[in-house]
């Protein structure tokens, strides 16, 4: 068994947040590097994480001869580039979401790196949460019989206010917006837990905010969505029969945080919530009743939330397998995962272009 792996980081936003401290708190994890477009930024979080190794230009850190693992976490329309020069290198990849700008981006990276034999990872943390385990387990036990419909919304008001400067986030052609920051993940939590794919979408995306400041103070035109509704159909399998799903998902509702998925079946529901709730109700009964779940722990100094607690337990996985010598891990995203809801993602964009309902193809 190899004694650490080391992790590098491109980014300093999410990473800094979330992944730095979840990897300082696995056992055989090391953080060697991280890389920012802005040196400050890089600095800071090598300072408070003790990473020795500090760079401007992120080749640099995929470079680096002591980096195994690297965590893209940049703005979606650098993914493609960093993720093939790092597999063209033989390093291991933890890629955000939404892996891609665009589909055929996506099924390249895939291909090069299941040709390249590297683990090639998208940070679907909440997978690994137990409340999510637990509802993965009960549909194949049949617990909720055939899955009719399907539902998942969030609602955070993180953009809602119109004095936050214009960043890459505001522009659609740098990949930000609620659809592929968000949808991505109800996307992906679809199809892992109903075991399925999307076969059909109707979407509509909305931005509410329409221009902000820049740094500079000029008045920019925002081009990505705060706001994605969308309708889906599911391919019939196992577990479902004729199933429609619905996402809602507004960077901009004021009110309590939370993102939630529901599931409705012939024999049962369950509703599956923030910080790792489940509930649970079968044929006949008239509410919910709450499973204990025994919510894993956040990293120390991260907020007590689903990502922090899923991204600790998947990253414990990730170090693991690869001390290891393995490439796979039970329950991960891969990214030909990331490929098959990036193929949904385009679908969704074609759909609120058209009007129309579309077909994944």
């Amino acid at each position: 068994m190899k004694d650490k792996i080391g992790i590098g980081f491109i980014g300093t936003g999410f990473a800094r947040q979330t992944q730095m401290p979840g990897f300082r708190d696995c056992e055989g994890a090391e953080l060697v590097s991280v890389s920012s477009g802005h040196i400050v930024n890089a600095r800071e979080a090598a300072k408070e994480f003790g990473i020795s190794h500090v760079a401007e230009e992120w080749r640099e850190t995929v470079d680096h001869e002591d980096v195994d693992l690297v965590c893209i976490t940049t703005p979606p329309v650098l993914h493609h580039e960093m993720a093939m020069y790092a597999i063209e290198r033989g390093k291991h990849i933890l890629c955000e979401k939404p892996m891609a700008m665009n589909s055929e981006e996506s099924l390249e990276m895939a291909e090069a790196a299941e040709k390249a034999g590297v683990m090639a990872l998208i940070d679907h943390e909440l997978r690994f949460l137990n409340g999510r385990k637990l509802a993965f387990d009960m549909l194949r036990n049949g617990e909720l019989g055939k899955v009719i419909h399907a539902k998942s919304a969030f609602r955070n008001a993180s953009r809602g206010n119109p004095d936050l400067k214009w960043n890459w986030w505001s522009d659609n052609s740098k990949g930000g917006g609620a659809l592929g920051a968000i949808g991505s993940h109800a996307i992906d939590g679809f199809r892992w837990l109903l075991g399925t794919e999307v076969s059909e979408i109707s979407c509509l995306l909305k931005t509410n905010i329409k221009e902000r400041r820049d740094a500079d103070g000029e008045i920019r035109p925002v081009t990505s969505d705060d706001e994605c509704n969308f309708m889906l159909r599911f391919e019939d399998s196992d577990l479902t029969k004729e199933a429609s799903g619905t996402g809602s998902f507004s960077m901009v509702e004021i009110g309590k945080y939370d993102f939630w998925m529901e599931i409705y079946g012939t024999e049962g529901s369950l509703i599956i919530g923030e910080k790792d709730r489940l509930e649970v109700a079968r044929q006949g009964e008239s509410s919910f009743t709450e499973i204990d779940t025994k919510p894993g722990k956040a990293p120390e100094g991260t907020r007590e939330g689903g990502w922090s607690i899923g991204f600790l337990a998947f990253a414990k996985e990730i170090v693991g397998a690869l001390r290891e010598g393995r490439t796979e891990i039970e329950s991960a995203a891969t990214f030909r995962d990331g490929h098959e809801v990036q193929k949904v993602l385009d679908a969704a964009r074609r759909s609120d272009e058209s009007g129309c309902r579309e077909r994944v193809s």
